[in-house]
């Protein structure tokens, strides 16, 4: 894999779209009886609350020159982006919960911030997991589980996504950004994570 390639996959597939994937693989393969409207307004507000807000936030950060780039490179520079990451993760689950609506996905986001927030603690023992494995995998135990409790059906998608998940974890390796022990436990973070969850809340 050439850098090149590397670098596009690497910004092409940010964690920062992770969530917003998720959703939409949510009510594409989930049968819901939800009106049009409102689940356009759901996927509206996800956006805007796991992207625009994020993005918008590593701007100001970058202006107030709290961080070098937006790859935010360092352990230091992981902090203040991560805590709002958890922060955001944190609402958007409650409220998604609170509705009754989707309690699946208000399980994907309390999982999400499970990762989140353990990729937060594991800066204080030096420790610079991959957001992009850990983001990634998330998706990937999000989708088994709806797959296992719904009984759909979607081994072609998993597969696909396994070998996603290859390329991006061989995108940060060749880019040097993550040890190998930093890739590889930030995918299982990210799958267990959403386990975890599932077992706790559904």
């Amino acid at each position: 894999m050439t850098l090149k390639l590397s670098k596009i996959i690497s910004y092409t597939l940010h964690p920062v779209v992770f969530p917003i994937i998720g959703t939409l693989l949510y009510f594409i393969f989930l049968p819901h009886h939800i009106e049009s409207s409102i689940k356009n307004r759901l996927i509206m507000y996800v956006f805007v609350v796991s992207y625009i807000m994020p993005v918008f936030f590593m701007f100001l950060l970058k202006r107030l020159k709290l961080i070098e780039n937006y790859r935010i490179e360092t352990i230091d520079e992981r902090r203040f982006p991560l805590l709002f990451l958890t922060v955001l993760s944190y609402s958007l689950s409650i409220l998604l919960y609170r509705s009754t609506l989707v309690p699946e996905l208000a399980v994907f986001f309390f999982g999400t911030t499970l990762t989140l927030s353990i990729a937060y603690f594991m800066i204080y023992i030096n420790f610079k997991v991959s957001l992009h494995t850990i983001g990634f995998g998330g998706v990937i135990g999000f989708l088994a589980l709806i797959s296992y409790a719904f009984r759909l059906n979607l081994i072609i998608v998993l597969s696909l996504g396994f070998v996603i998940a290859g390329y991006i974890a061989s995108a940060r390796l060749n880019l040097k950004a993550h040890t190998e022990k930093e890739v590889y436990f930030g995918f299982l973070i990210g799958v267990l994570s959403q386990c975890l969850v599932y077992i706790a809340l559904l």
